[in-house]
Protein backbone atom coordinates (compact mmCIF):
# COMPACT_ATOMS: atom_id res chain seq x y z
CA UNK A 1 0.00 0.00 0.00
CA UNK A 2 1.44 3.39 -0.98
CA UNK A 3 0.29 6.50 0.87
CA UNK A 4 0.88 10.23 0.45
CA UNK A 5 0.59 12.36 3.59
CA UNK A 6 0.11 16.02 2.62
CA UNK A 7 -0.01 18.08 5.81
CA UNK A 8 1.54 21.48 6.61
CA UNK A 9 1.95 20.72 10.33
CA UNK A 10 5.31 19.03 9.85
CA UNK A 11 5.40 17.34 13.26
CA UNK A 12 1.96 15.82 12.68
CA UNK A 13 2.80 14.81 9.11
CA UNK A 14 6.05 13.12 10.11
CA UNK A 15 4.42 11.40 13.08
CA UNK A 16 1.57 10.00 10.96
CA UNK A 17 4.01 8.88 8.26
CA UNK A 18 6.26 7.13 10.75
CA UNK A 19 3.30 5.33 12.31
CA UNK A 20 2.06 4.14 8.91
CA UNK A 21 5.56 2.98 7.95
CA UNK A 22 5.71 0.86 11.10
CA UNK A 23 2.60 -0.87 9.76
CA UNK A 24 4.44 -1.77 6.55
CA UNK A 25 3.06 0.97 4.30
CA UNK A 26 5.16 2.94 1.82
CA UNK A 27 4.66 6.59 2.76
CA UNK A 28 5.71 9.84 1.06
CA UNK A 29 5.33 13.17 2.87
CA UNK A 30 4.94 16.76 1.70
CA UNK A 31 4.01 19.95 3.50
CA UNK A 32 2.24 22.10 0.88
CA UNK A 33 -0.25 21.74 -1.94
CA UNK A 34 2.24 22.48 -4.71
CA UNK A 35 4.42 19.56 -3.62
CA UNK A 36 1.33 17.37 -3.26
CA UNK A 37 0.35 18.02 -6.88
CA UNK A 38 3.88 17.15 -7.99
CA UNK A 39 3.75 13.85 -6.09
CA UNK A 40 0.36 12.73 -7.40
CA UNK A 41 1.43 13.61 -10.95
CA UNK A 42 4.36 11.16 -10.92
CA UNK A 43 3.33 8.45 -8.40
CA UNK A 44 0.30 6.21 -8.12
CA UNK A 45 -1.00 6.31 -4.55
CA UNK A 46 -3.62 4.07 -3.04
CA UNK A 47 -4.60 6.74 -0.51
CA UNK A 48 -3.81 10.43 -0.06
CA UNK A 49 -4.14 11.75 3.49
CA UNK A 50 -4.80 15.39 2.65
CA UNK A 51 -4.94 18.41 4.94
CA UNK A 52 -7.59 20.77 3.61
CA UNK A 53 -5.75 23.96 4.58
CA UNK A 54 -2.46 23.44 2.74
CA UNK A 55 -0.33 26.47 1.80
CA UNK A 56 0.70 27.43 -1.78
CA UNK A 57 -2.06 25.34 -3.35
CA UNK A 58 -5.16 24.82 -1.22
CA UNK A 59 -6.10 21.28 -0.31
CA UNK A 60 -9.41 21.75 -2.12
CA UNK A 61 -7.56 22.18 -5.41
CA UNK A 62 -5.41 19.12 -4.76
CA UNK A 63 -8.53 17.09 -4.02
CA UNK A 64 -10.22 18.30 -7.22
CA UNK A 65 -7.15 17.33 -9.25
CA UNK A 66 -6.99 13.82 -7.79
CA UNK A 67 -10.72 13.31 -8.35
CA UNK A 68 -10.57 14.72 -11.90
CA UNK A 69 -7.83 12.28 -12.88
CA UNK A 70 -10.37 9.50 -12.50
CA UNK A 71 -7.85 7.00 -11.12
CA UNK A 72 -8.14 4.61 -8.20
CA UNK A 73 -6.49 6.93 -5.66
CA UNK A 74 -8.69 7.60 -2.64
CA UNK A 75 -8.59 10.80 -0.57
CA UNK A 76 -9.15 11.19 3.14
CA UNK A 77 -9.39 14.87 3.99
CA UNK A 78 -8.13 16.23 7.32
CA UNK A 79 -9.42 19.48 8.77
CA UNK A 80 -9.98 21.27 12.04
CA UNK A 81 -13.45 22.31 10.84
CA UNK A 82 -15.97 19.85 12.21
CA UNK A 83 -19.23 21.36 10.96
CA UNK A 84 -21.66 19.43 8.78
CA UNK A 85 -21.35 22.05 6.03
CA UNK A 86 -17.58 21.60 6.00
CA UNK A 87 -17.91 17.83 5.70
CA UNK A 88 -20.44 18.11 2.91
CA UNK A 89 -18.21 20.57 1.05
CA UNK A 90 -15.17 18.33 1.44
CA UNK A 91 -16.99 15.27 0.14
CA UNK A 92 -18.41 17.37 -2.68
CA UNK A 93 -14.89 18.16 -3.85
CA UNK A 94 -14.28 14.46 -4.46
CA UNK A 95 -12.89 13.35 -1.10
CA UNK A 96 -13.75 9.77 -0.15
CA UNK A 97 -13.60 10.31 3.59
CA UNK A 98 -13.32 13.16 6.07
CA UNK A 99 -11.57 13.19 9.46
CA UNK A 100 -11.53 16.10 11.87
CA UNK A 101 -8.52 17.12 13.98
CA UNK A 102 -7.53 16.08 16.53
CA UNK A 103 -7.98 12.43 15.65
CA UNK A 104 -6.89 9.09 17.04
CA UNK A 105 -4.16 7.44 14.99
CA UNK A 106 -5.96 4.07 15.22
CA UNK A 107 -9.03 5.61 13.57
CA UNK A 108 -6.92 7.07 10.77
CA UNK A 109 -5.33 3.66 10.16
CA UNK A 110 -8.75 1.99 10.02
CA UNK A 111 -9.99 4.55 7.52
CA UNK A 112 -6.85 4.25 5.39
CA UNK A 113 -7.29 0.46 5.25
CA UNK A 114 -10.95 0.85 4.31
CA UNK A 115 -10.13 3.29 1.51
CA UNK A 116 -7.24 1.17 0.25
CA UNK A 117 -9.56 -1.81 -0.11
CA UNK A 118 -11.66 0.34 -2.44
CA UNK A 119 -8.61 1.53 -4.39
CA UNK A 120 -7.25 -1.97 -4.97
CA UNK A 121 -8.98 -4.65 -7.03
CA UNK A 122 -11.75 -6.28 -5.04
CA UNK A 123 -10.24 -9.00 -2.89
CA UNK A 124 -11.28 -10.44 0.48
CA UNK A 125 -9.74 -8.76 3.56
CA UNK A 126 -7.85 -11.98 4.34
CA UNK A 127 -5.65 -13.27 1.51
CA UNK A 128 -4.97 -17.00 1.10
CA UNK A 129 -2.59 -18.61 -1.39
CA UNK A 130 -0.24 -21.60 -1.35
CA UNK A 131 -0.97 -22.23 2.34
CA UNK A 132 -0.05 -18.63 3.19
CA UNK A 133 -2.68 -16.53 4.96
CA UNK A 134 -2.34 -12.77 5.22
CA UNK A 135 -4.59 -10.48 7.25
CA UNK A 136 -3.42 -6.91 6.41
CA UNK A 137 -5.71 -4.99 8.81
CA UNK A 138 -4.47 -7.09 11.74
CA UNK A 139 -0.88 -7.35 10.46
CA UNK A 140 -0.97 -11.12 10.83
CA UNK A 141 0.64 -13.69 8.53
CA UNK A 142 0.85 -17.47 8.75
CA UNK A 143 1.77 -20.49 6.65
CA UNK A 144 -0.06 -23.75 7.16
CA UNK A 145 -1.22 -22.40 10.52
CA UNK A 146 2.29 -21.39 11.63
CA UNK A 147 2.54 -17.68 12.55
CA UNK A 148 5.21 -15.75 10.65
CA UNK A 149 7.30 -13.05 12.32
CA UNK A 150 7.68 -10.67 9.38
CA UNK A 151 9.28 -7.24 9.28
CA UNK A 152 7.09 -4.41 7.91
CA UNK A 153 8.85 -4.56 4.52
CA UNK A 154 8.61 -8.35 4.32
CA UNK A 155 4.90 -8.11 5.11
CA UNK A 156 4.46 -5.40 2.45
CA UNK A 157 6.29 -7.42 -0.23
CA UNK A 158 4.27 -10.53 0.59
CA UNK A 159 1.03 -8.55 0.38
CA UNK A 160 1.95 -7.17 -3.07
CA UNK A 161 2.80 -10.67 -4.32
CA UNK A 162 -0.39 -12.17 -2.92
CA UNK A 163 -2.58 -9.45 -4.39
CA UNK A 164 -0.99 -10.12 -7.78
CA UNK A 165 -2.63 -13.59 -7.68
CA UNK A 166 0.18 -15.40 -9.49
CA UNK A 167 1.09 -12.56 -11.86
CA UNK A 168 4.79 -11.75 -12.16
CA UNK A 169 5.66 -8.63 -10.14
CA UNK A 170 8.73 -6.69 -11.26
CA UNK A 171 11.36 -5.30 -8.91
CA UNK A 172 10.29 -1.81 -9.98
CA UNK A 173 6.67 -2.50 -9.01
CA UNK A 174 7.74 -3.84 -5.62
CA UNK A 175 9.83 -0.71 -5.04
CA UNK A 176 6.89 1.48 -6.01
CA UNK A 177 4.35 -0.26 -3.79
CA UNK A 178 6.38 -1.36 -0.78
CA UNK A 179 8.96 1.44 -0.45
CA UNK A 180 8.69 5.23 -0.54
CA UNK A 181 10.13 7.76 -2.98
CA UNK A 182 13.51 7.77 -1.23
CA UNK A 183 14.23 4.14 -2.12
CA UNK A 184 17.29 3.76 -4.35
CA UNK A 185 16.26 1.76 -7.45
CA UNK A 186 19.87 0.61 -7.90
CA UNK A 187 20.19 -1.10 -4.53
CA UNK A 188 19.59 -4.79 -3.87
CA UNK A 189 17.08 -4.06 -1.12
CA UNK A 190 14.26 -5.91 -2.92
CA UNK A 191 16.40 -8.99 -3.52
CA UNK A 192 17.53 -9.08 0.12
CA UNK A 193 13.97 -8.62 1.42
CA UNK A 194 12.66 -11.41 -0.83
CA UNK A 195 15.51 -13.66 0.31
CA UNK A 196 14.70 -13.19 4.02
CA UNK A 197 10.99 -13.55 3.31
CA UNK A 198 11.60 -16.86 1.54
CA UNK A 199 13.59 -18.11 4.51
CA UNK A 200 10.80 -17.26 6.93
CA UNK A 201 8.14 -18.85 4.71
CA UNK A 202 10.12 -22.10 4.69
CA UNK A 203 9.85 -25.10 2.40
CA UNK A 204 8.51 -25.88 -0.08
CA UNK A 205 9.26 -22.58 -1.78
CA UNK A 206 6.29 -20.40 -2.74
CA UNK A 207 8.09 -17.31 -4.10
CA UNK A 208 9.71 -17.92 -7.45
CA UNK A 209 12.15 -15.74 -9.40
CA UNK A 210 11.28 -15.18 -13.05
CA UNK A 211 14.62 -14.27 -14.70
CA UNK A 212 14.58 -10.80 -16.22
CA UNK A 213 10.99 -10.18 -15.09
CA UNK A 214 10.61 -10.31 -11.31
CA UNK A 215 8.90 -12.55 -8.78
CA UNK A 216 5.66 -14.46 -8.50
CA UNK A 217 3.83 -16.38 -5.81
CA UNK A 218 3.17 -20.02 -6.62
CA UNK A 219 -0.10 -21.87 -6.21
Amino acid sequence: MRILVAEDEELLADSVAEGLRHLGMAVDVCYDGDAALERVAVNRYDVVVLDRDLPLVHGDEVCRKVAADGGETRVIMLTAAAGIRDRVDGLGLGADDYLTKPFAFAELVARVHALARRALPALPPTLDRAGVRLDPPRRFASRDGRPLALSPKEFAVLEVLMRAEGRVVSTEELLEKAWDEHADPFTNTVRVTVMTLRRKLGEPAVIFTVPGAGYRLGT
